[in-house]
């Protein structure tokens, strides 16, 4: 579970392993699996460092666990072709 805040500076606690993929935009964007979409004042890059302090809680620092590699910088999507 990971503490993020709403637009209108609302805190909620989401259950990170039901997210489905983050959109960065002027705002980021979360899409869940249940469909749900929620908007957030932390930056994509800030949600998935909570993630992975989370998860390293959770299963250890020793343990990798899945999602995109630490080094690896997000990048806004370029326009569609």
């Amino acid at each position: 579970m990971v503490r993020l805040t709403r637009l209108n500076h609302a805190p909620l606690v989401l259950n990170s392993d039901l997210i489905e993929h983050i959109d960065i935009t002027p705002d980021t964007v979360i899409t869940l699996t249940t469909g749900q979409i929620l908007r957030v004042r932390e930056t994509a890059e800030e949600v998935i460092q909570r993630i992975l302090e989370y998860r390293r809680r959770i299963f250890g620092p020793e343990t990798e666990a899945p999602g995109p590699s630490e080094t690896e910088p997000l990048e806004s999507p370029g326009p569609e072709v």
